[in-house]
């Protein structure tokens, strides 16, 4: 470090104990303005052996738990480069050297695990349904899924993952090390929006460190310091990639990009599931060669939403559209009948058994009307069979009806014949 650097921080760390409290939303505000504080920091921090380290690490804990969210944003900024430091040192056996930082990390995920009156924190995430619309999809776009979705969601069926309570620990050791910097780099990703883009690049540069350190890809990157392998979890994979994600699309395209593949690239030698799934999602849903330049700024991730529409689709096949196409083949008009057979088109009218101008009726109507008359002539028949002595009465009244029927059945045959 030069000495102006040193300076910098020297300054720093006395500014604060001077500082009454009345003083520290002010100071909190203007604090993230110092750039070249932020720099030496890193500085600091990557140089474990120096005697600034301990103070500096005394007084980011101190901003930690002061309260004021800008003062927590600030040392949380600062997150993955501890955890790089950290894990650097315990894969090289410099374990003593690390006792600082463990202590900032362990007290940062002790406050974080407990609310303000002390009891133990239960996060909980209710995994989105498909069956309600978002800026990324719309369930009338998907089909039968959107149905059996909106079923069971109508029946309180939505998944609830829960992470919590998580217990305190006093020190980090091989067991629970990695339990407790997958909580906080879950912390980190709370406040990703928050982050200035150095510490995006740290992100960036420490997911690609941690990842290929100790294998053959680690000379492709050119990486120099530590040669021996770091364990990681699965889990603590998952983190980096929510992280790396948001780092494509907010003006990091270049090292997020890098990262990510070495992810990959470790989660195959590892036959890890959960991050070679998400981290091949990621990379499928990637624009080509859209992105060419990590300096143009914050990004947005383009999404195309499709407009508003009917839940029940047009073409759908209803009981209401088959009784619509019902009525639009019975109501055609005359003049159609007259035009097809001018035009050589066969033709079979339809015939109306009551001879009644303007009414109509169908192949099942006519066949129940063809019954009626059947049943009325039955029903006649058996009056003038029942009653002998209105058997002289009833001949001329069988006959009439005999004959109406027979007029009918000719007048049905002729009718029904085809004219050309």
């Amino acid at each position: 470090m030069f000495t102006s650097e040193i300076g910098v921080v020297e300054e720093w760390l006395s500014e604060f104990k001077t500082l009454p409290e009345t003083s520290l939303p002010n100071y909190a505000t203007n604090l993230k303005d110092k750039s070249s504080l932020v720099s030496s920091l890193y500085k600091v921090i990557q140089e474990p052996q120096g005697e600034l380290l301990e103070p500096v690490c005394h007084q980011l804990f101190e901003f930690y738990r002061s309260g004021e969210e800008q003062l927590l944003r600030f040392t949380l900024q600062f997150l993955p480069e501890l955890m790089w430091c950290y894990l650097a040192l315990s894969a090289s056996r410099n374990v003593h050297r690390s006792g600082c930082i463990e202590a900032l990390l362990l007290g940062v995920y002790n406050l974080e695990i407990v609310d303000k009156h002390g009891h133990s924190k239960v996060l909980s995430f209710t995994i989105p349904s498909l069956s309600k619309p978002s800026v990324y999809h719309e369930p009338s776009s998907i089909g039968s899924m959107a149905l059996t979705e909106s079923a069971l969601s109508q029946h309180g069926l939505s998944k609830v993952v829960y992470s919590g309570p998580h217990p305190q620990r006093e020190m980090l050791t091989a067991q629970n090390r990695f339990e407790v910097l997958t909580f906080l780099l879950l912390c980190y990703n709370a406040a990703l929006t928050y982050m200035p883009s150095v510490s995006l690049q740290s992100l960036c540069q420490i997911c690609s460190r941690i990842c290929v350190c100790g294998y053959p890809r680690q000379h492709v990157r050119k990486y120099k310091g530590v040669s021996s392998r770091i364990p990681i979890s699965s889990g603590f994979m998952v983190q980096m990639l929510t992280g790396v994600y948001f780092a494509i699309y907010n003006g990091e395209w270049d090292l997020a990009q890098k990262a990510l593949d070495d992810i990959i690239y470790r989660a195959q030698l590892e036959l890890y599931p959960e991050p070679l799934l998400v981290a091949n999602a990621i990379k499928a849903s990637l624009p080509h060669g859209a992105m060419k330049s990590s300096k143009e700024g914050t990004r947005c991730i383009q999404v195309e939403i499709t407009p508003t529409s009917s839940r029940i689709s047009r073409n759908a096949v209803t009981s209401m559209s088959i009784r619509g196409h019902r009525w639009k083949r019975h109501e055609q008009p005359e003049g159609s009948c007259a035009a097809a057979a001018e035009a050589g088109v066969l033709v079979i009218p339809e015939i109306s058994v009551t001879h009644v101008s303007g009414e109509r009726t169908g192949n099942g109507e006519k066949g129940r009307a063809l019954g009626d008359i059947d049943a009325q002539h039955m029903q006649g028949v058996q009056e003038t069979a029942t009653d002998p002595r209105s058997e002289s009465r009833g001949l001329p009244e069988l006959r009439r009806q005999k004959s109406v029927r027979k007029m009918m059945e000719d007048g049905m045959s002729t009718a029904g014949r085809v004219q050309f």
